[in-house]
């Protein structure tokens, strides 16, 4: 990769100030709002940083006290964000919901982000020294939906050019952004320019009509390694080529095929997955499907039984957990149990971002046998328990 890398993965995507009410109720009911951060990129930075690794968020902010606010607080994660520009034209996107599940009817989320700063970004006003810093470029969906600018952006960073960096792309399919319906289809090209790809059969069925884990590898055959989200029963990845354990960032280049899972919110964490299922975890098979583009081996690990408070940012949680075992070298079903943990610090909180596990404590709950991992149960303040507490029954 040319250039010179001083972060282990760039983040790109817009972050809003997030309002979240002081008790439960209508939008018109409710008296007063808790200010805090969100955003699918920036929470992925976050939870990255809190765990140790060089991160920098790309972006653009207003130049007006909610921008101030939000790189401040992504800042103090430990983000790098250097690379976000200040638009003085435009303003910073903000948002408010309620505190009821996302799942039911009650849920309200109003957004004011349309003409905000981040969705000025262009192939034009982004600097590639920024984005081009990292061995790992994380990408979502969401950007595309932005703007005919943003989706332009996306478009030349997902292209299969000479020395970019390994490309991170989670679909992150959100229907009431797309102007035009049918112009979810564009995310499908942009999967097929990314390396590692993370999408939900539920995404996949709405968004391009796929059903089934193996519809979708079928029309998805570039992506080195594919996470297909499946709802309370985990996720599974397909890798084209063997895994390595070599640390991405350590070597001169970083590794051919690192695998990578991140269910989204609405889909691999939604209330059914409150619960989990206790099934065998890690299960690995190879099957001899040969194609243009080899043979995939696949990886399962189901999801945690977890009680949830707020199902809000699981899905960025876990592609951080996933991509920070990523980072350090880790074996697939390793990759997934820490994206399982990731996430359920952030679903046991009633914000964007939970503070994620201690490395030590996450990597023993990791390497728990197949019945502990299927039995463990987490819920509110699990994260900074005891080995003591934190245990199966």
């Amino acid at each position: 990769m040319t250039g010179t890398v001083d972060a282990e993965v760039v983040c790109l995507g817009e972050s809003m100030v997030t309002f979240l009410p002081s008790r439960p109720g209508p939008l018109a009911d409710v008296p007063s709002f808790d200010r805090t951060i969100g955003g699918a990129e920036s929470n992925v930075a976050c939870a990255l940083a809190a765990a140790g690794h060089r991160v920098r968020w790309v972006s653009r902010v207003g130049a007006d006290g909610f921008g101030d606010h939000l790189v401040r607080s992504v800042a103090a994660y430990g983000v790098d964000t250097s690379g976000v520009r200040r638009d003085p034209h435009r303003p910073t996107g903000i948002y408010f919901r309620t505190a009821t599940d996302r799942a039911t009817d009650a849920h309200e989320v109003v957004y004011y982000r349309a003409g905000s700063a981040a969705s000025a970004m262009s192939p034009d006003n982004m600097a590639p020294e920024d984005l081009r810093s990292g061995a790992l470029l994380h990408l979502s969906g969401i950007t595309a939906a932005l703007s005919d600018d943003c989706l332009a952006l996306m478009r030349a960073l997902t292209a299969r050019t000479p020395g970019r960096p390994l490309v991170s792309f989670d679909v992150n399919h959100r229907p009431n952004l797309w102007r035009d319906p049918s112009g979810v289809r564009v995310l499908l090209d942009l999967a097929r320019g990314a390396d590692l790809v993370f999408v939900g059969e539920d995404e996949a069925a709405a968004a391009w009509d796929l059903h089934g884990a193996e519809a979708i590898r079928a029309a998805l055959p570039e992506p080195r390694t594919l996470v297909i989200k499946r709802g309370a029963a985990g996720a599974t990845v397909y890798t084209r080529e063997p895994e390595t354990t070599t640390p991405l960032g350590t070597a001169p280049a970083p590794p051919a095929a690192p695998t990578a899972s991140a269910p989204s919110a609405t889909s691999a964490y939604g209330r059914d997955s409150a619960h989990g299922r206790e099934a065998e975890c890690g299960r690995e098979a190879e099957y001899g499907r040969e194609a243009e583009y080899g043979r995939d081996t696949v990886v399962s690990v189901p999801a945690l039984r977890v009680d949830v408070v707020a199902p809000v940012g699981a899905g960025d949680a876990f592609a951080a957990g996933f991509l920070s075992a990523t980072l350090r070298g880790l074996p697939a079903a390793a990759r997934l149990r820490h994206g399982h943990l990731m996430a359920a610090a952030a679903l046991t909180v009633p914000g964007d971002l939970g503070a994620p596990p201690a490395r030590a404590d996450a990597d023993r709950l990791a390497g728990l046998d197949a019945r502990a991992w299927g039995r463990l149960r987490l819920g509110p303040g699990w994260t900074e328990a005891t080995e003591q507490e934190v245990r199966t029954p």
